[in-house]
């Protein structure tokens, strides 16, 4: 908010005229939340807010990047398929977040994502609930991460083309108008594009991967002498080529929901299992299965992911955990406290109805 505030002539903050009450920030009162606009009610902060955009446009549930990764900095960096295969050790978290130094304010900063601003409440706490989890045991829990600055200078060598600065432009007169020697001086207009480049390393290991093998081509670019193990252009949502009204298996990104709860699919019947009847009915990967003993009792994330999920048929089936010691509850229930933390969080929920037939082409072959 500092910093949008700094970039308007008056940086006090706006005194808003509703004709109601101010939007509710209040989360134990389902449905009667309202989430702040990015560029609003400067005056009230620490609370979440949906992502900066003009005052006409269309209002959404997306959250500011900032508010975001806050509540990483608790649920880590996994995703929904990754967690079932990896647990969430301190590698797992972000360890910095690299900013321009124009562009950090450290009072925003300690407030949004420091141990003791917003989220404070949550030190010291650790998921599974009413565990105390070792340092090196994996498991979920509050690491703050450092705001590391970059010297302007540096970050114009760097990145040429990144978003300019607004910059006004010099009042001319008529005559100088016309004067070469004042023509350099106006700002270059700019618009951001819509297309997206996505750049894989490739793995070290040789065994054949098939995120590798969907880009369709035989050979691969190298990049800075560093092999490619996936590459796409996307537009708007879909691979370069494709409509997005509907993307199908050709179209759909590596990155979607879809491929990437496909390629979970593939992964997971692979994957070295062990039965553990204390945590879950269902077989389960541990962390040491050449081990007699088993992980250790503490750590209840050594188990998963499950390998045979007949009943799941829709993303939403797929993301709710089979029990209440399933990774995917631990984590459902470590998201949930930092929402609390996290004042003013409405769930972006609804789109999750869909199944893997959405990668099924439903168009004939052309004769």
């Amino acid at each position: 908010m500092e910093l949008c505030m700094a970039a308007q002539e008056d940086a006090t903050p706006w005194e808003v005229l509703h004709e109601g009450p101010l939007p509710k920030i209040n989360p134990e009162v389902p449905g009667t939340e309202t989430l702040l606009d990015g560029r609003a009610h400067f005056s009230l902060l620490g609370v979440v807010r949906r992502k900066p955009a003009r005052m006409d446009a269309e209002s959404t549930r997306s959250k500011s990047c900032s508010d975001k990764l806050a509540l990483r900095q608790v649920s880590s960096l996994l995703s929904c398929e990754t967690s079932r295969l990896i647990a969430p050790t301190e590698n797992a978290y972000l360890a910095g977040l690299i900013l321009p130094e124009e562009e950090i304010s450290q009072v925003g900063c300690d407030r949004s994502f420091g141990e003791n601003g917003r989220m404070q409440a949550l030190g010291g706490q650790s998921w599974p609930r009413e565990t105390k989890l070792k340092e090196s045991t994996p498991g979920y829990r509050f690491r703050p991460f450092q705001v590391l600055s970059v010297p302007s200078e540096e970050v114009a060598t760097l990145w040429p083309f990144a978003k300019p600065k607004y910059m006004p432009c010099p009042a001319f007169s008529l005559e100088q108008e016309g004067d070469p020697s004042t023509s350099g001086a106006k700002s270059k207009k700019s618009r951001p594009g819509n297309v997206s480049a996505v750049w894989i390393l490739a793995p070290s290991y040789h065994y054949p991967s098939a995120m590798t093998m969907d880009t369709g081509t035989k050979s691969l670019p190298t990049l800075c002498r560093s092999k490619t193990g996936l590459y796409e252009t996307i537009i708007n949502g879909v691979k370069q080529g494709n409509r997005a009204s509907s993307p199908g298996a050709r179209g759909a990104s590596s990155l979607s929901r879809a491929k990437l709860w496909a390629l979970y699919r593939e992964i997971a019947p692979s994957v070295p299992r062990s039965y553990r009847p204390d945590v879950s009915q269902a077989e389960s990967l541990v962390d040491a299965p050449d081990s007699m003993d088993g992980p250790d009792a503490d750590d209840s994330h050594a188990n998963t992911i499950r390998h045979h999920m007949p009943d799941i048929t829709t993303y939403q089936d797929f993301k709710n955990p089979s029990s209440l010691k399933d990774p995917l509850q631990i984590r459902r229930q470590a998201i949930e406290d930092a929402k609390l933390v996290l004042k003013g969080w409405m769930p972006n929920s609804g789109d999750e109805s869909w199944g893997l037939d959405v990668l099924v082409d439903p168009r004939k072959r052309k004769r």
